[in-house]
């Protein structure tokens, strides 16, 4: 039974995405540098091509200053190499002008026939730190700004950060109808979640204990009933998945095997949001978890010991792990966000051993937002063989 009430619910399948590590996050070994899998385009654009021909719905572009490629420009190149799968990239608010953006996201999301969706981030400027309140009550204005641009003739807005008047929004309408592209947003502060309650569409969540997933429900969804919302959930999480359990957890085993918790935490501060309270909330998991890294029986928290964000990993055998997706699912959880190290490697394997048994949507077409298009029939039958 779901946690919450969710937009989703009649929704028959889940919107499952890959991950492209744009940011310098790819590795044979955790924490060792790999010239093979350096953020590189050739690397990149080759794991995104993977993933649609592998049946995944949607893959995730994330961004940072500090290391890797720029989001928007990968998602603009690699557009015309895809036909079916959805983009999700990254946007920090306030880097760019939001007028300006408004128009960039348009003019790719018709690049793109519609198949662009935004994961909506509120992390500090590079060489700047500011006070959490500041930052979301930028990104809150910056959505606005951003649907008066998609939805409205001219964008007239009076903020506290941003005074914009009677600027024309001829020709910055999206491709996507019914307000432009899915919003997903992720964030644990209460600004963050009056954010998402307000404007988004789909709240992201990094990998915790059930019990507190669906607590972070039941508190997102507070926000949203304050305006008559309901919203999608995702779950943004890493995957070991074997023909065993004994040979996943001896995967995971080697995949920290050579790493050094110095390099690890280089790794981790020199990311823009090494400082907030999800990346905190990442770390407390590490220190639950039991000897051997797991805080529940398939979620292992060692992926954490060297990135920043997400930080932990499903690891079981394909039924094993079918069975923890189908459990996120009752939940109410109809996004996911899956990832692996190496990514072109693990993509494969989750890609053939575990993504047809999932019945798989894109939410953005079951919305309705992609206008004079048939949507695509659902992936997979959800039946395990």
């Amino acid at each position: 039974m779901s946690i919450v009430p969710v937009k989703g619910q009649d929704i028959q399948g889940a919107e499952v995405a890959w991950f492209a590590p744009l940011c310098s996050d790819d590795f044979r070994h955790l924490g060792v540098p790999d010239g093979d899998l350096r953020s590189s385009w050739a690397n990149t654009s080759r794991i995104v091509q993977r993933s649609e021909e592998l049946g995944f719905r949607n893959i995730l572009c994330p961004s940072s200053y500090q290391v890797g490629q720029d989001t928007l420009t990968f998602a603009a190149a690699v557009a015309p190499m895809t036909k079916r799968m959805n983009l999700l990239a990254a946007i920090r608010c306030g880097e760019v002008h939001p007028a300006m953006l408004a128009r960039t996201v348009a003019t790719l999301d018709h690049i793109l026939e519609g198949r662009l969706t935004l994961n909506v981030i509120s992390s500090d400027f590079p060489g700047q730190q500011e006070d959490s309140a500041y930052r979301y009550r930028r990104s809150w204005e910056v959505v606005e700004i951003l649907k008066q641009a998609w939805t409205q003739d001219e964008i007239n807005y009076d903020g506290e950060i941003y005074k914009l008047k009677g600027l024309s929004t001829d020709p910055v309408r999206p491709y996507q109808t019914n307000g432009g592209p899915l919003l997903y947003f992720g964030g644990y502060s209460p600004d963050a979640l009056a954010l998402c309650g307000a404007h988004c569409d789909t709240y992201l969540m990094w990998p915790e204990p059930k019990d507190m997933l669906a607590q972070r429900m039941r508190d997102v969804h507070a926000q949203a009933e304050k305006y008559g919302r309901v919203l999608d959930y995702g779950l943004r999480v890493h995957m070991i998945v074997r023909d065993t359990e004994a040979e996943a957890r001896e995967y995971a085993e080697e995949l920290v095997s050579q790493l050094d918790d110095d390099k690890g935490r280089e790794i981790r501060q020199r990311a823009l949001d090494a400082k907030s309270l999800g990346v905190s909330l990442q770390s407390a998991n590490r220190d639950r978890a039991d000897e051997d890294g797991y805080v529940e029986p398939h979620l292992w928290t060692g992926v954490g010991r060297a990135r920043s964000g997400c930080g932990a990993a499903l690891v079981g055998s394909v039924d094993q792990v079918l069975s923890e997706i189908e459990a996120y699912q009752k939940m109410g959880i109809r996004a996911f966000i899956f990832s692996g190290y190496p990514h072109l490697q693990e993509c494969e394997i989750f890609g053939t051993k575990v993504l047809p048994h999932l019945k798989t949507v894109s939410l953005a077409h079951e919305y309705g937002r992609v206008p004079s298009q048939t949507p695509p029939t659902p992936l997979g039958n959800g039946v395990r063989k």
